[in-house]
């Protein structure tokens, strides 16, 4: 093949990641079919309810890729990654509580004689949200909170800003291994702490509620919005799929690859190692805040249990399931073990009476979870995605020709010219 005639722009990059057509289709059809089922277009067979649990589970899908972009392409194995996730959760979530707070304060100050000052209107919705916790004003950390731009802008930049900080300081130390995992679990569980308590500013343990209530279409019926949300959610992972395509697919993709497998022999090389590590882990968080900023308005509801060090886990244990390093692998486990969870705890499974005992999967759940990752990491390290090996291979042409190079599967003589 001459310099000329290869592939470029859309069909390099397919060429190099053959499931991003494949996924991105099967998401568009995803996305119609659940639309066309829904009760917003009268159809009723999917029930809003269900609906905001799709829309939540392609919100932990698209978390689950940036966990595996930097776990399973990076091979730094990250048990924080979620509090990335609920930062951009509290980001939205305090502008969402904000703005519903401020219609209602506003419509019972109207009937005064004398209109009420900014001032006083701030001091009552202070007095409203953080009541709960025994105060009543606004944190500074809620300076932003009365704009959305403002804040949609902080559901990109706290989650990276933190990620920055915290990966410089950790790869320019070259700390690696299980010693990164237990720093990146330690700055979860110190986040979380922090957020329990009620003088952080972020109501403590009674977190951010209310969120499914969007200011501005409090007219509309529950089942648009919620699909409204859906249709979000699915584009954000479709992007969020072709963007970690296009990293992993160049020469990015190559570097990042021989750091997992060989990082002293890539710095040997002359490459920038920290700087591809820190740019990797940035860009993983700043995409987990934003599925964190699209799932809590669905779920209505986040506190600082969300953030805790145990979510993180869950997160890594998806990623394994459904098979690291392959980025429909991701998708596949973390939209499994979410519906599957959905269907155990929230008492679609049946319980089990053996006479002398009783299982109740909402208890066991977590049993059968763990025991399916240590089955999976034993006997199927290739998870969810290794079905998808199994039958790309079956599909796979027939090759003929010898090899131009040592390794097996490198190009073959005819192939080399086309």
């Amino acid at each position: 093949m001459t310099p000329s005639s290869r592939p470029s722009g859309l069909a390099a990059l397919i060429r190099a990641t053959p499931s991003l057509p494949w996924f991105l289709g099967a998401l568009t059809l995803f996305t119609l079919l659940v639309t066309t089922l829904s009760e917003a277009l009268g159809t009723g067979l999917v029930s809003t309810s269900f609906l905001k649990v799709l829309g939540m589970t392609l919100c932990f899908c698209l978390a689950a890729l940036a966990m595996d972009l930097v776990w399973g392409y990076c091979g730094i194995l990250s048990l924080g990654h979620m509090a990335f996730f609920g930062i951009g959760g509290y980001a939205i979530g305090m502008w969402l509580m904000y703005a519903r707070t401020e219609a209602i304060v506003a419509e019972s100050l109207a009937n005064q004689l004398i209109p009420p000052t900014e001032a006083e209107i701030r001091d009552a919705i202070g007095a409203q949200i953080f009541g709960v916790v025994g105060a009543s004003e606004l944190p500074w950390i809620w300076g932003l909170a009365h704009a959305l731009p403002l804040q949609l802008l902080m559901v990109v930049l706290v989650p990276g800003l933190l990620a920055l900080v915290f990966g410089w300081l950790a790869f320019r130390s070259r700390v690696t291994g299980v010693y990164l995992s237990i720093l990146t679990q330690a700055m979860t569980l110190a986040l979380s702490l922090w957020l329990f308590q009620n003088d952080s500013g972020l109501r403590g343990n009674n977190g951010l509620s209310g969120l499914q209530n969007i200011p501005g279409f409090e007219a509309l019926p529950q089942a648009q919005v919620a699909l409204f949300f859906f249709w979000a959610s699915a584009l954000a992972l479709g992007l969020g799929y072709l963007l970690f395509a296009w990293v992993v697919a160049g020469k990015m993709g190559g570097v990042i690859r021989a750091i997992r497998d060989d990082e002293t022999r890539v710095r040997f090389l002359g490459y920038p190692v920290e700087g591809f590590k820190l740019f990797v882990f940035t860009l993983s968080a700043v995409v987990a805040g934003i599925a964190g900023a699209l799932y809590y308005p669905q779920a209505g509801i986040i506190n600082p249990g969300e953030i805790a060090p145990i979510a993180s886990i869950y997160l890594a244990v998806w990623v394994a399931i459904g098979g690291r390093g392959r980025l429909y692998g991701a998708v596949l486990g973390a939209g499994f073990v979410s519906l599957v969870s959905t269907w155990f705890t929230g008492g679609g499974a049946p319980a089990i009476d053996l006479g002398i005992y009783r299982i109740d999967w909402v208890d066991w759940w977590l049993v059968l979870l763990g025991l399916s990752f240590v089955l999976v990491t034993l006997f199927a390290p290739k998870g969810l995605g290794g079905l998808v090996d199994l039958w790309t291979a079956r599909q796979a042409p027939e090759r003929h020709g010898s090899d131009l190079g040592p390794d097996e599967g490198a190009l073959r003589e005819p192939e080399a010219e086309r």
